[in-house]
């Protein structure tokens, strides 16, 4: 999730502690049976949403709100839990609550609540189309995605955090769809895309100091490795987002006032000076507040906390679902599920032979952290989970211990960032007002990564000289 950098110390003693208390518990048989909730939350909302598209409903993703969808799928899991692990109802409701306790998932929820309060009141005082006013008039509409692309990648790599990039930048993408011909699904593909980038790069950033830590290599190394990947699949999102944001046109120009911007200019400021997400959002919204009360007439303290509670408000269903999906990954963990999915790759990297054992281990390390990724939507989590395995992996195929490292961040970015129930996608979406499944079907930049990554365990490219 990369929601706050965290110091090399940090996230050593946390992916220490994680390898253990996040494997699957003493005794737990691997099952495949613990993944079907997974995948009938999937057919459901997903199935749902295209089925309906096929019969022309408008706006069809948004027929079933996944937070509703996924309640079926948790119903399963914890029947499934009961029957076949033979605990009570009370004993797969605690492991439930245990995974919507995830510190990592109250940090998320946190970060959504300061991220709606933010563009909440920013909007209500006007700083939303001032700032955006602002932008067009120094940037052409045929630029803006390519340019929302980079400075998300720019704020995400100086601030170590995905989530605060998105809460940053994304209400500013809004404000450009409603004063460009630019969509807001490319829009916000942009900002995802340029986020994740951050989030796979960053040296600190949770999953870079996760991957190190878990394969033993150095962040610098790894950075260098990963810049060769990330770095080409970067420059072709600009030449994508560029074609397609080539015919933008301004619908509605508007003036702009620089005080209603600089609260923009400072949250951006305090990003790239690496200040902890908390305290930019948290100082983004007192600082918009207090403008707001300066400049705008009739301003006052009632509509400051208004704004707060109506930004709150319009966070609730991602907060419901990721908590859901907190909880869901936590009962597919203890029913082994996490487990099955570490043995099959365990076993299909045991068969490799000869030149291809690079390329197997490789594969299999890319392979087991984008399903682990894909049951807690967490790349974070993911890494952690599967850093032990992949060491294993990388030491039995000859895998240098940078690549494997490298390989672990960009695959649980790429899924991170195209998942529609993803933290990232979720909150992107929220902000924007539309289905986060057409968001992740715009991260082109995700999908050009994984491309770029596969490409690069196939070539064993860069080559690497020396010791990690």
């Amino acid at each position: 999730m990369d929601d706050t950098p965290l110091s090399a110390d940090a996230a050593h003693s946390a992916g220490t502690s994680n390898n253990t208390s996040k494997g699957a518990p003493e005794g737990t048989r691997p099952s495949f049976v613990a993944l079907l909730p997974l995948l009938f939350f999937l057919a459901l909302f997903i199935g749902t949403g295209t089925a309906l598209t096929l019969r022309g409903t408008a706006m069809a993703f948004y027929q079933l709100s996944a937070a509703v969808a996924v309640l079926p799928a948790l119903v399963l899991s914890v029947l499934l839990g009961m029957g076949r692990n033979k605990t009570s109802l009370e004993g797969q409701l605690a492991i439930f609550v245990r995974g919507v306790g995830d510190s990592n998932i109250i940090t998320m929820c946190l970060i959504y609540l300061l991220a709606g309060a933010f563009a909440s009141v920013a909007t209500s005082i006007g700083g939303v189309t001032s700032t955006v006013n602002l932008g067009l008039a120094l940037v052409p509409p045929a630029f803006v995605l390519p340019g929302l692309f980079l400075i998300g990648a720019f704020v995400s790599t100086a601030m170590g955090t995905s989530m605060g990039t998105i809460a940053a930048i994304a209400p500013i993408a809004v404000g450009v769809g409603e004063q460009t011909s630019v969509g807001l699904p490319l829009l916000m593909g942009a900002v995802v895309g340029g986020a994740m980038f951050g989030d796979n790069l960053s040296m600190i950033s949770d999953t870079t100091i996760a991957a190190t830590r878990t394969q033993g290599c150095q962040l610098k190394d790894k950075f260098r490795v990963n810049l060769y990947i990330a770095l080409p699949a970067a420059l072709v999102a600009v030449l994508v987002f560029a074609i397609l944001g080539a015919d933008g046109t301004i619908t509605e120009a508007g003036d702009y006032r620089i005080l209603l911007a600089l609260p923009y200019l400072v949250i951006l400021g305090m990003a790239l000076a690496g200040v902890n997400v908390f305290a930019v959002l948290a100082t983004g919204i007192l600082f918009t507040g207090v403008v707001g009360l300066a400049v705008v007439p009739d301003y006052a303290i009632l509509q400051f906390s208004r704004d707060i509670f109506q930004g709150f408000q319009k966070m609730q269903e991602i907060m419901v679902l990721s908590m859901f999906i907190g909880g869901l990954g936590e009962l597919i963990r203890t029913q082994g599920g996490i487990a099955w999915i570490l043995e099959r790759i365990d076993a299909i990297t045991a068969r490799s032979r000869g030149e291809n054992r690079r390329r197997t281990g490789e594969l299999s390390i890319a392979g087991l952290v984008s399903a682990a990724d894909i049951c807690t939507a967490n790349n974070t989590v993911a890494i952690i989970l599967s850093g032990g395995l992949a060491e294993e992996i990388a030491c039995k195929n000859r895998v240098d211990p940078r690549r494997s490292a490298s390989i672990l961040d960009i695959f649980s970015c790429v899924f991170q960032g195209i998942m529609p129930y993803a933290a990232q996608v979720l909150l992107a979406g929220s902000v924007a007002g539309i289905s986060p499944v057409v968001v992740a079907g715009n991260n082109y930049y995700c999908f050009i990564l994984a491309l770029a990554g596969i490409a690069a365990i196939a070539s064993g490219r860069p080559r690497l000289s020396g010791s990690a």
